[in-house]
């Protein structure tokens, strides 16, 4: 920020941790709006709900997926949402499943006091989203809005360091991830999850602010870990992270003007400056 630019207020960032229930987009939809109103009498401005929050996520095939997807903007999860962003004047960020005439995305919306802004489409599929979701092909967007550059990815994108540094490149300063995380590979329930490791580490080396807004409980046999945090710049969490298997609503305060400075880790080193594409390929 130049000393001529004029200071952004801090806002206050919700991540929503609830349980959908699979198949039931009107109770699903109504839990989302119960718990964004709560979030928005509690200050925040800036919502995160989970990964396919309007539909749960244990599909048996692509039939299922099909008698509950909508499109976006013009499915009723997304007017829903849109007009609840525009009543409340806040901005919101979900994850829905998304019709697209004959495809299907797992995907995610963002919307705002002013209406709808943009969508997501996941591009790293996870497992059996392989075999009734398309890979995203819109790209990682980084959508300038009224408070800041916002970006969103989803779960599984958060394996993937490029998903990150190419948000980054463009200006993002919080990245928004709706996701639906399951317990990796050796991982009990003592262990830190692997999922809010990656992500910390994520927003230290690209000096970003990260909120992420996981589910809980379990579907069709599988478990989801709970677990939401927001994240800093330095990659120190700010809110959580969430309990394993508790609904609840993590809020945290972001200055997202301190993005820039935090990227100067001393007079000599910057995380994106001491970059060396010429050596990457």
């Amino acid at each position: 920020m130049t000393a001529q630019a004029k200071a952004r207020p801090a806002i206050k960032v919700a991540c929503i941790q609830f349980e959908p229930v699979f198949g039931d987009v009107d109770a699903n939809l109504g839990m989302m709006e119960k718990h964004i109103r709560t979030a928005q009498a509690q200050g925040a401005s800036v919502m995160i709900l989970p990964e396919l929050a309007d539909t749960g996520y244990v599909f048996h095939d692509v039939d299922e997926v099909g008698a509950h997807a909508g499109p976006i903007p013009a499915g009723r999860s997304a007017k829903r949402l849109v007009a609840l962003a525009q009543e409340l004047k806040v901005y919101i960020a979900s994850g829905l499943a998304e019709r697209d005439g004959k495809s299907f995305f797992n995907s995610a919306i963002l919307c705002g006091p002013d209406g709808y802004i943009g969508k997501y489409r996941k591009i790293h599929l996870w497992n059996r989203e392989k075999l009734y979701f398309e890979p995203g092909d819109m790209g990682l967007p980084v959508f300038d809005t009224a408070i800041g550059k916002l970006g969103v990815a989803i779960c599984y994108d958060g394996w993937f360091p490029e998903t990150f540094r190419q948000m980054s490149l463009k200006g993002v300063e919080l990245v928004l991830i709706p996701t639906n995380w399951v317990p990796m590979p050796g991982q009990t329930r003592d262990m830190e999850p692997m999922a809010n490791i990656l992500h910390k580490a994520a927003a230290h080396s690209n000096a970003i602010y990260i909120a992420c807004a996981d589910r809980v409980g379990t579907e069709r046999g599988q478990p989801f870990i709970g677990s939401s945090l927001i994240i800093g710049p330095t990659g120190r969490p700010i809110a959580g992270p969430a309990s394993y298997d508790g609904e609840e609503i993590l809020i945290a305060e972001v200055a997202l003007d301190s993005v820039a400075d935090s990227r100067k880790l001393n007079e000599r080193n910057d995380v994106l400056g001491d970059r060396r594409p010429d050596v990457y390929g």
